[in-house]
């Protein structure tokens, strides 16, 4: 008879049911496999490490919801990189490739309940990844913040994913406020596998290869080696839209029928390549064990990536530019313009090297992880134009003229690195009782990478200017962090879990985090369980110490030179500006779970996170135009246009739920269906209060906020998401439709008119997998990803004065001077004049890509 455990918690599969796994083989089969079910299959519940740091719990016994993903459901999404896998499986996971953002190219901001990068904690088997080098700082979702590059890990490395959706400061420290992704990598000691895979967009660009080697090598009987190799190369994907001339005409100055007219009947998308930009990446990852005695073993894991991303800046067209000065066109051609390319180069790596032993009746475990991320930038088919307008400035005075500008540029970059050093100890007091306790050190350090000379000096090469010199540095922190806590049954039926922490900081202080859990089970059918906890995020070095000088397009008035200065600088001196501080939380969440029988789980947790000092990076602060005032002068010393910094700006409310309704082992077409739906709904999310503004931006009637950032934090993300996934084993085949619902987002894009939002509607996504087993050690994957090429679709909605907005949607007036009525000069800011009319200048709430089809070929050995 098959052995079978009720399941109170069946958390997140859009595939096939995974709260269950096939119980160990002595040489473990590669679990990118297809899972076949046999009739006398013993099984057991998966045991988890994350969300508490006692003893692990099954997912039935834990007091906070955990969502479990295997390998199978990551490779049924198709997906090359995991940031994108885990968007299509953990619906408060979000993430989306944004247009024409320079760095931000080289990893897509992601999310997990609207709370932005910096506040996920990204652990591999159980230890803190280092953060990425990369800080946004442009208009996209994760404005202001950083996070870790999960895209780094290879899927085939991954055995399992654990998603605590719960605030864990206290067990974990910082950036831990809204969850923690745990990485469990694969352990098999032998066997292994080779995966092809290959891919192409519905419009044909976009190619995608990949040729992936997972190995597990035994080591005697005392442990094993299993390591990863993944080399992959993704080609453009480019989704230009046509360019209104009217706008362009306005934005750049130029005569509509002498100049921009007749560029555009040549080149209708204005020269632009933006959508998907071509990608090259090879990736490693080990990860070892060597039981020394019974009682202990020494273990460890090292990951390393090299990444290339090459991206395309807004053409430059003539009446924008109106030459390149003989450097970018061939001799007797005539010239179109030019098409700045962002190159970003990313070297990705980390290493734990740890021991677990037991003394006496205390489990320990002593780890050390080293950790960075460097990005270099370089700028190619572009040139200093302030170098050029001086020569020619020196041979119209009869001056010896200066060297030409390059057109290819090394702008610096930036890089980040830790060394953490982790002990914990543990022990089971009783039957009842278990203890833990533990300590963090941690140093990390920051760089910012000066540019070469031609890259900065007079205002830089043209798309993206290098880092100064007097803006690189190297900046580091120390922090110490202990904890302890007990989990008490205090019943068979009432678990509770009570946590502390005491973290100090070199750099800005300390903080004191608590948490308390539970878990009632009234009976076999119904689970209660909740949280409460204190949280705390400390801002980050890149936070602290990042300036720069960035372009940026203003609506309107087309591209501008804008400055991000630090808390340090003397610009943050004279405006007030305070230094930062850490963000505090309390954290509440509160769940249901029912299981009618053994194959069918429903689970529905309520959350609710109150941020307290949110660190934001302001929007751009302009002069006034009033030369006396305190802020003009301010900017007029620092010659630039408008300015930016990362302040404890406001408090915010996010409170949503997240439900999970599993079926399993449905007898259908002689085979096995499972049907699981799940999703998140947001209640609130929105700033709780005032904005602390520094005394000069008051003064000056101006804020560190305004309605685009403000949208870009609470409204940008989808309101709901749900993906319902069915999951059919038949004989050698097993198929998989997931549909995934995304639901509306409202915008309020920069230069759009106060009584006008931006909504994109909802929209509903199907993919489709077929797995077919050639044989024993062969498996053939095929992939349609968005089956029925659904594209975001956007509208624009009345808000605030409803009357002027419909004024302005509705009325058929023209502008004399461009020709287009109110509505249509909105749209074109929106979209740069046509450029992105699919996702708008912005971003939007899923890919702009339409279908994709995606191969692979799975090879056990």
């Amino acid at each position: 008879m098959k052995k079978t455990f009720p399941i109170a918690v069946m958390l997140l599969s859009t595939g096939a049911a995974v709260a269950q796994e096939p119980a160990p083989q002595a040489t473990a089969p590669d679990s990118s496999a297809p899972a076949t079910s046999k009739p006398d299959e013993i099984q057991k519940v998966v045991i988890v490490s994350t969300g508490s740091r006692g003893s692990q719990r099954t997912v039935v016994d834990a007091p906070v919801p955990v969502d479990i993903i295997n390998t199978k459901d990551l490779n049924k999404t198709g997906q090359i990189s995991l940031d994108k896998a885990l968007g299509m499986r953990v619906p408060s996971f979000n993430t989306v490739q944004t247009p024409v953002n320079d760095a931000t190219s080289l990893l897509d901001p992601y999310e997990i309940r609207n709370m932005g990068p910096s506040r996920s904690l990204i652990l591999i088997n159980g230890k803190r990844k280092n953060s990425s080098a990369l800080i946004y700082t442009q208009t996209s979702p994760g404005r202001g913040e950083s996070g870790s590059d999960i895209s780094a890990i290879p899927q085939d490395a991954i055995k399992r994913i654990e998603v605590l959706r719960d605030g864990a400061s206290a067990q974990y420290g910082s950036d831990a406020i809204s969850g923690v992704v745990n990485i469990i990598l694969k352990d098999n000691p032998e066997g292994g596998s080779l995966t092809a895979r290959a891919g192409v967009t519905g419009e044909g660009d976009g190619k995608m290869g990949a040729l992936s080697l997972n190995h597990g090598i035994r080591l005697s009987d005392k442990g094993f080696v299993n390591y990863t190799i993944d080399i992959s190369k993704v080609g453009l994907a480019e989704r230009s839209g046509l360019v209104d001339g009217r706008g362009d005409a306005a934005d750049f100055g130029a005569n509509l029928q002498k100049d921009v007219l007749p560029f555009l009947a040549q080149y209708p998308t204005a020269g632009n390549i933006n959508g998907s930009p071509k990608t090259r990446a090879n990736k490693f990852l080990v990860n070892s064990r060597l039981d020394i005695t019974d009682d202990f073993n020494i273990y460890g894991n090292a990951a390393y990536v090299k990444k290339q991303v090459d991206s395309f800046a807004n053409y430059r067209t003539p009446y924008w530019r109106p030459t390149d000065f003989g450097l970018l066109h061939a001799p007797g051609t005539p010239y179109v313009g030019y098409g700045p390319q962002f190159i970003g180069k990313l070297d990705d790596y980390n290493a734990t090297l740890g021991a677990k032993f037991t003394v006496g009746d205390w489990n320990g475990d002593v780890s050390v992880t080293i950790g960075g991320n460097k990005q270099a930038y370089e700028v190619h088919n572009s040139l200093n134009r302030g170098i050029e307008n001086a020569r020619v400035d020196d041979i119209a005075a009869g001056k010896t003229p200066g060297p030409r500008s390059p057109t290819s540029f090394e702008a610096g970059g930036t890089r980040f690195r830790h060394t953490v050093v982790n002990a914990d100890v543990s022990r089971q007091v009783s039957d009842a009782i278990n203890v833990y306790a533990g300590t963090e050190l941690r140093r990390e350090k920051y760089d910012v990478i000066a540019g070469e000379f031609a890259s900065y000096t007079a205002g830089g090469a043209d798309s993206y200017a290098g880092n100064l010199p007097e803006n690189a540095l190297s900046a580091d922190r120390k922090n110490y962090g202990v904890y302890g806590g007990s989990m008490f049954d205090i019943t068979k039926q009432w678990l509770v879990d009570l946590t502390g922490r005491y973290e100090k900081y070199s750099d800005f202080g300390n903080a004191t985090v608590g948490k308390l859990s539970t878990r009632y089970k009234v009976s076999d059918l119904v689970t209660l369980r909740g949280s409460f906890s204190s949280g705390f995020r400390a801002p980050s070095l890149h936070q602290i110490y990042t300036q720069k000088k960035q372009y940026s397009f203003v609506a309107g008035s087309g591209i501008q030179v804008s400055g991000l200065t630090n808390n340090q600088s003397d610009e943050a001196r004279a405006l007030k500006v305070p230094q930062l501080k850490a963000e505090k939380s309390k954290n509440l969440t509160l769940g249901l779970g029912l299981t009618p029988d053994a194959n069918t789980s429903i689970t529905l947790d309520y959350y609710h996170i109150a941020l307290k000092d949110r660190i934001i990076l302001g929007k751009e602060i302009a002069p006034t135009g009033d030369a006396t005032q305190e802020l003009d002068k301010i900017l007029a010393a620092g010659g630039v246009v408008s300015l930016s910094f990362f302040a404890n700006a406001l408090d915010s409310q996010t409170s949503g739920i997240d439900y999970v309704l599993s079926r399993r082992n449905i007898p259908a077409m002689n085979g096995k269906l499972a049907v699981n739906l799940s999703g998140n709904y947001t209640l609130k999310n929105e700033r709780d209060g005032g904005i602390n503004n520094p005394p000069a931006i008051a003064a000056a009637r101006q804020s560190v906020l305004d309605a685009t950032q403000e949208a870009l934090m609470f409204t940008s993300r989808p309101k709901h998401k749900t993906v319902l996934g069915l999951d059919l084993d038949y004989s050698k085949f097993n198929f998989s439709l997931n549909n995934t619902l995304y639901g509306p987002t409202q915008f309020r894009n920069a230069g759009l008119d106060q009584n006008l939002e931006l909504k994109f509607k909802t929209r509903n996504l199907t993919d489709f997998a077929l797995n077919y087993q050639l044989s024993d050690s062969m498996t053939l994957t095929f992939n349609v990803n968005n089956m029925f090429d659904v594209l975001p679709k956007w509208e624009l909605k009345p808000v605030n004065d409803t009357a002027k907005g419909n004024d302005i949607l509705n009325s058929t007036a023209r502008d004399p001077k461009t020709g287009m009525t109110p509505r249509e000069t909105q749209v074109n800011l929106i979209t740069f004049n046509g450029r992105y009319p699919i996702v708008t200048y912005d971003g939007s709430h899923f890919s702009q890509l339409g279908r994709m089809y995606n191969m692979s070929l799975n090879v056990r050995f």
